[in-house]
């Protein structure tokens, strides 16, 4: 036989002997996992904590291996996050809690907004001309009523299984043993320097002796804030409405000229309600009601965006933004006029949030073009009425779910820092409509919804959000960014529902922001041609800031899926 013939009958012999090995081979590449998309979220079996900072994630996991459900988990974290994110997290801020009971099947919101001190007066935030002036913004006027210590008590002694002691205890071991800041946390103290100047306690608690600002990997103590959390914990919240926190609370507004009493924190109380409940293609929707105005309005942008196909024009093109963007349009004007606290004021809620109110505000949608604001205004959601930063979400292995969004207002809130109590007070006095109030006085005509009154809860964009699946929790959102959130909320629930991302993917998405005015905001590295795009369908567009935190959970087949937003370093979603 030839050289040549030995060979191929060699290959020959070699190609059958491998045969079954290659037809394996085959089957195996048929079965290789696929993985659809770039993001990914923290897979668990037992629950999953999502929040801004991964300390506070870490031990609201912690309290759920201990045993806790998914509330004693959630007050962990806000108190932990009062140590590990001075500029968001807080004791002396206010927000919303959305509560899912498993065993009940039941959803519940708690409503711990803050509310104008009795002193307060409109001349107080105003100049002559009616012009909102800083001491709104800053300083020993700016802070309202506190409500988080309070609502939190409530969420727990309802609905807690630990101790109280035990869900606070983690949050006093690191104020006083202190925290290793990384180079984001110890950034913002340079950037805060200026709000926090507004008193000697912030300056001495968050920069060294002689000035200098913390570095990176230096430990920050709190000791005055360990002692007023462990005054919380030996006393509750009375021990911040009514105790020794409290007066140190009234002692340092009498010193400063602040509005804050004695009265006024002892006369608090956070307010259980009902929440909003919608739908969306099919999916039920929970939101949270006024004063946050955030979940009456998302419920009439998601109406809106039914009456379009945003599957069949794709995710990120530019006529799903548009559409997404003129539904924002429409519904931020409603929101500004129709929307105040309830307990005040007569708003339009069944109308707001009518499946008929958002067909006929979808109707004023020209899917080519962009049509102005002004031309976009005057729907009336009265006709169809019949006769509310930073935000966590916890999921136990029992089906309990509890997200939170609460704030100071502003980074830092209001800069002051309670003497001796080691903690900021909000800056939420602000966020009432004071311009509006003083022109409406100088021309004769109604308040606005969200004039400040003594008592009142000025409106919210917060908005701790669910979306449910067959009667069951799926995917579980909210957001920091003040007038941004609500948008934010949006997009990442369109994303999972139109587009069916996994929970990374769907928070991960380019965002884009609309108000009730012609110019359209997107984040920085948005794609060139959509913009484009969007300029030629008559959009002013303009680049801003990443917008929101929307730290998120998703329940699906029986796994937890946990989307750490990573616009804002340092969040963790954490399994336990």
């Amino acid at each position: 036989m030839s050289l040549f013939h030995r060979l191929a009958a060699a290959v020959t012999a070699a190609c059958l002997a491998f045969a079954p090995a290659a037809g394996m081979a085959q089957a195996q590449r048929k079965q290789l996992l696929e993985y659809p998309s770039i993001h990914h979220p923290v897979v668990g079996e037992k629950g999953m904590v999502a929040s801004q900072s991964a300390l506070a994630s870490q031990i609201g996991a912690d309290i759920l291996r201990q045993g806790g459900n998914a509330v004693d988990a959630n007050v962990a974290v806000a108190f932990a996050l009062a140590v590990t994110l001075p500029r968001a997290g807080n004791i002396a801020g206010d927000g919303f809690m959305m509560i899912y009971l498993a065993d009940e099947k039941k959803v519940v919101v708690i409503d711990f907004r803050s509310v104008a001190p009795a002193l307060a007066q409109l001349s107080d935030f105003v100049d002559a001309k009616g012009e909102e002036t800083d001491v709104a913004s800053k300083g020993y006027r700016a802070p309202s009523v506190p409500g988080t210590v309070a609502g939190l008590q409530l969420a727990h002694s309802r609905y807690g299984k630990l101790p109280w002691k035990a869900v606070l205890a983690p949050a006093i071991a690191l104020a006083e043993d202190g925290v290793v800041l990384t180079p984001d946390e110890a950034f913002v103290f340079s950037w805060g320097r200026d709000r926090l100047s507004q008193s000697q306690a912030a300056l001495r608690t968050f920069y060294h002796a002689d000035g200098s600002l913390y570095r990176a990997g230096e430990t920050l103590k709190q000791p005055d804030l360990a002692w007023t959390l462990r005054q919380i914990a030996d006393h509750g919240a009375d021990a911040f409405y009514r105790g020794p926190i409290a007066e140190k609370i009234v002692a340092d507004m009498a010193a400063h000229g602040g509005l804050i009493t004695a009265a006024d924190l002892a006369a608090y109380k956070p307010v259980v309600r009902e929440p909003l409940v919608g739908s969306y293609r099919g999916l039920t929707v929970y939101t949270t009601p006024p004063a946050s105005a955030g979940g009456a309005t998302l419920l009439q942008m998601l109406n809106i965006l039914e009456h379009f196909d945003l599957k069949a024009s794709g995710a990120g093109s530019a006529r799903t933004i548009h559409i997404e963007a003129e539904a924002m349009k429409l519904a931020y004007a409603d929101r500004y006029e129709f929307i105040g606290d309830t307990d005040f004021v007569k708003v339009p809620l069944t109308g707001f949030i009518s499946k008929a109110y958002g067909a006929e505000q979808a109707a004023k949608i020209d899917p080519e073009k962009a049509r102005p604001a002004k031309v976009m205004r005057g729907g009336d959601p009265w006709k169809f009425e019949s006769p509310s930063t930073t935000h966590f979400v916890v999921a136990d292995g029992q089906g309990n779910v509890v997200a939170t969004t609460y704030t100071l207002g502003a980074d830092f809130g209001s800069g002051v820092m309670v003497e001796g109590g080691g903690f900021l007070l909000n800056n939420e006095m602000n966020n009432y409509s004071h311009e509006q109030a003083f022109k409406a006085i100088a021309e004769g005509k109604p308040m606005p919804l969200n004039a400040m009154a003594p008592g009142k809860r000025m409106l919210s964009t917060m908005m701790p959000t669910m979306v449910f699946k067959d009667d069951r929790p799926w995917l579980i959102t909210g957001s920091p960014g003040g007038s941004t959130i609500i948008d934010t909320v949006l997009q990442v629930i369109v994303n999972a529902v139109d587009f069916d991302m996994n929970v990374a993917a769907a928070v991960n998405q380019p965002r884009i922001f609309q108000a009730a005015t012609d110019t359209l905001e997107v984040e920085p590295g948005f794609n060139p041609d959509t913009v484009a795009l969007l300029q030629a369908m008559g959009h002013p567009v303009k680049t801003g800031q990443t917008m929101g935190s929307a730290q998120s959970v998703m329940i699906d087949k029986g796994l937890y899926l946990g989307a750490a937003d990573p616009r804002r370093p340092g969040a963790l979603a954490v399994a336990p």
